[in-house]
C-alpha cells in the first residue's frame, strides 16, 4: 500500500472506531443515573452510620451537563472497547504474516476480556476506597465533595485497574517478540512486587490492608501468570533453536550425494 492509502485507511478505521465510541456514549448517557445512584451510595450510607453530612456538591450552573457528557464518553469507551481494539488490530494485520497476526489476534481476544475485568475490579473495591477516605472526617463535620473531583477520582480509579490488567499482555508479548526472556522477569519478582504494593496502595490508599489487597491481589496473580507463560514459551523456543543447530550439524556431517552435485 501507498502512504496515501495507508492515511486513507487509518482514517477509515478512526471513524468506525469514533462512531463505536459514539454509539457507547449514548448508551453511557441514559446509564448516568443509575451510575451516579451507585457512587453516591457510599457517601449516604457512611452519613448515615457516622450521623454528618455528606454528599456530592455540583458548584457551577453547567457542573451537572458537563459531568455527564464526560461519564457518558467515559462509559462509551468502555461499552466500545471491543470495536476499537479491533480497529487497532484491522489496521495492523496488513503488514503482518500469518504467524504474527494469529499473535496479535490472540493479544486482541485476550486484551479486551483484561481490560473489562480490571475495569469492574475497580468498580467493586470502589466503595470500600470511598469510605475509607471519608471515614476520617470528624464527628459533626460535613464531607461535601466537588462533583467533578469525585466522579474524576471515580473514573480514574476504573481507568488504572483496567489498563493495569493489560500489563500481563504486554509482557508475553513484549517477550514474543524476543526482547526479554522469562528467566529475566523472575529474576527481579520482589521489585514487582514491591511496585504493584506500592501502585495499589496508593490508588486504596485505605485505613487496613484489606483495601490494598483488593488492589494488589489479581494484579500479581495476573503478572505471575504472564511471567510462567513466558518461560514456557522461552523453553519451547529453546527446543526449536538447538533441533534446528544439531540437524544442520548433522547435515553438515553427511557428504553430499552424487546424484544432488550432477543436479547443480
Amino acid at each position: 500500500m501507498s502512504l496515501k492509502e495507508h492515511l486513507i485507511e487509518l482514517r477509515n478505521r478512526l471513524i468506525k472506531a469514533s462512531i463505536g465510541l459514539i454509539l457507547g456514549a449514548v448508551a453511557g448517557w441514559f446509564f448516568y443515573d443509575p451510575l451516579f445512584a451507585a457512587i453516591s451510595e457510599p457517601l449516604v450510607k457512611l452519613a448515615k452510620e457516622r450521623n454528618f453530612d455528606a454528599g456530592v456538591n455540583f458548584a457551577g450552573v453547567a457542573t451537572a451537563f458537563d459531568l455527564r457528557v464526560q461519564a457518558a464518553f467515559f462509559l462509551g469507551a468502555i461499552i466500545s472497547s471491543p470495536i476499537w481494539i479491533y480497529q487497532i488490530w484491522a489496521f495492523i494485520t496488513p503488514g503482518l504474516n500469518t504467524k504474527e497476526r494469529r499473535y496479535t489476534f490472540g493479544y486482541m481476544f485476550a486484551a479486551v476480556p483484561l481490560f473489562l475485568a480490571g475495569a469492574y475490579c475497580g468498580w467493586w473495591v470502589m466503595p470500600n476506597i470511598v469510605y475509607a477516605l471519608t471515614s476520617f472526617t470528624p464527628q459533626g463535620g460535613t464531607n461535601f465533595i466537588q462533583a467533578t473531583d469525585y466522579i474524576t477520582f471515580i473514573m480514574q480509579l476504573v481507568l488504572f485497574m483496567g489498563i493495569a490488567f493489560l500489563v500481563p499482555v504486554v509482557l508475553v508479548g513484549v517477550n514474543m517478540a524476543g526482547v526479554l526472556r522469562g528467566k529475566t522477569m523472575f529474576k527481579s519478582w520482589r521489585i514487582t512486587v514491591l511496585a504493584v504494593t506500592i501502585v495499589s496502595a496508593m490508588a486504596a490508599p485505605g485505613n487496613d490492608a484489606f483495601t490494598m489487597f483488593l488492589l494488589a491481589g489479581p494484579l500479581l496473580l495476573l503478572y505471575f501468570g504472564a511471567m510462567g507463560l513466558c518461560v514456557l514459551l522461552d523453553r519451547r523456543r529453546d527446543k526449536r533453536a538447538a533441533k534446528r543447530v544439531q540437524e544442520t550439524e548433522d547435515t553438515a556431517d553427511s557428504a553430499t550425494p552424487l546424484s544432488d552435485l550432477g543436479n547443480l
